[in-house]
């Protein structure tokens, strides 16, 4: 079924052991520097390096701030998740300030890629650490950025839920929350590096395991505040990322770690079985007893047409109004199902009726049956598990006499099948005045050249 990265996440997730860790794993760090480059931002240097965490060898990326000198203590309120020595990584201009401790080993290398166009957004000198950005100002500078409009999609996905953390964090709208100057700078080379570098690995989806978090407090300017912290928290609240609380104290997932891993993930759980391609490892900054790195692993599902396993969900119902069905349906494919369908039947007492079924992954059977006795009348649910062949397959988008359309590609021992997506077919059949038959072989016809 195609490529899968695959983070493993037993050390927590930051923002730099995550570049480090694609770094490492193969992405592009030419299309890196350039993309960032094309920002306009300055004010920073780059390392990439190599440092040993428990006698492994692992990526060290990191960003040092030159207004800030090499230690990074910072006034409070700006993005900053670059590395686990801080006691609070990544809060905004509403939050806190953290400490740090930061110290490169003996071993590293240093690569400085710091020619960056002038920002005119801020000043030099005092002014340069009075500027605030808010979340639309990031917006721009993403939008400024040399890549595709998916890289720059990720990267906003990934500012937004860290923004609408810190936002009920601190108890202001999103509009409020702001991004001090010099400390938004390590988080936008993060999560931008993070989306350039996923992009360019060329995945089909991403899989991230429960994330290792530490214990205790961390201390911040204002006061002491617990572990997770609350942004942190915030984002494993909304967007259902699983911790795993480990006996380490101190921060080990921050909100940029936490982000990443929330607008990333695109599988919940790991193939039943895979082939390894390749493993990178991003390092921490702080030490534990296990090795602090961020394990990232390009996986190879198994072949084509090997079997999948599914469950099958089953309920007859004789009572329940067609809109309700329609709506039911809907609700059923938005959380996830794979198929769903109504088969005429006869129950009890020659009662006609409908069998609603629906197909679904093992960890989605619980969300399902809460459709089905919400949005409909059953009161009763019957499921069994199920093996399907599945064609390996990918959309594309191709470029015909009438504009852009969608096609899927499908993949059998060698042969590859074209199927025009019926949405895109619509769209220009409605535009265009022309029948279905047409439009379709057109759009076919374009793919397979």
């Amino acid at each position: 079924m195609g490529k899968i990265l695959y983070l493993e996440c037993n050390s927590g997730i930051s923002g730099d052991m995550t570049v480090g860790a694609l770094l490492d794993l193969g992405a592009d760090r030419e299309a890196f520097t350039k993309a960032l480059q094309s920002l306009g931002v300055e004010g920073y240097q780059l390392h990439f390096g190599r440092t040993r965490k428990c006698g492994l060898d692992a990526y060290d990326f990191d960003v040092l701030l030159e207004n800030e000198g090499h230690d990074h203590g910072h006034e409070c309120g700006h993005t900053h998740d670059h590395n686990h020595d801080h006691d609070h990584d990544n809060e905004y201009d509403h939050a806190h300030a953290h400490e740090n401790d930061h110290a490169h080993g003996h071993d590293h290398t240093y690569a400085h890629d710091h020619k960056h166009a002038h920002d005119h957004s801020h000043n030099h000198g005092q002014d340069h650490l009075k500027v605030h950005r808010n979340l639309q100002d990031i917006y721009a500078i993403i939008d400024r950025l040399d890549s595709g409009s998916r890289v720059k999609a990720m990267a906003k996905r990934m500012f937004d839920i860290v923004a609408e953390a810190e936002s009920k964090a601190h108890g202001i709208p999103v509009e409020e929350v702001h991004f001090h100057e010099v400390g938004a700078i390590d988080s936008i080379v993060d999560i931008i590096g993070v989306a350039v570098c996923v992009d360019s690995l060329g995945v089909d989806e991403i899989v991230v395991s429960p994330l290792a978090e530490g214990y205790g407090s961390v201390r911040c300017q204002h006061g002491v505040i617990p572990v997770p912290v609350p942004a942190t928290a915030n984002i494993a609240s909304a967007h259902g990322l699983k911790l795993r609380l480990t006996d380490n104290e101190g921060e080990m997932v921050t909100p940029t770690g936490a982000a990443i891993a929330a607008a990333l993930g695109t599988r919940k759980n790991l193939p039943s079985s895979f082939q390894i391609l390749k493993t990178g490892l991003g390092a921490g900054k702080k030490d534990f007893k296990q090795a602090n790195v961020l394990r990232a692993m390009l996986l190879l599902e198994e072949e084509e047409g090997a079997g999948e396993h599914m469950w099958v969900l089953e309920a007859n119902i004789d009572d329940c109004s067609g809109e309700a069905f329609g709506l039911a349906m809907e609700c059923i494919l938005e959380a996830g199902a794979a198929d769903v369908w109504y088969t005429p039947v006869f129950m009890k007492k020659n009662r006609p009726a409908y069998m609603l079924s629906l197909i679904c992954r093992e960890e989605e059977i619980s969300r399902m049956e809460d459709i089905l006795f919400i949005q409909t009348t059953t009161i009763g649910v019957r499921r069994y598990p199920v093996s399907r062949t599945v064609l390996e397959r990918k959309k594309r988008i191709v470029m015909t006499e009438f504009g852009e359309a969608e096609v899927k590609v499908c993949t059998c021992k060698g042969r590859t099948f074209c199927y025009p997506e019926f949405e895109s077919v619509r769209s220009i059949c409605r535009q265009n005045g022309l029948d279905y038959q047409t439009v379709y072989s057109i759009i076919r016809r374009e793919a397979e050249k």
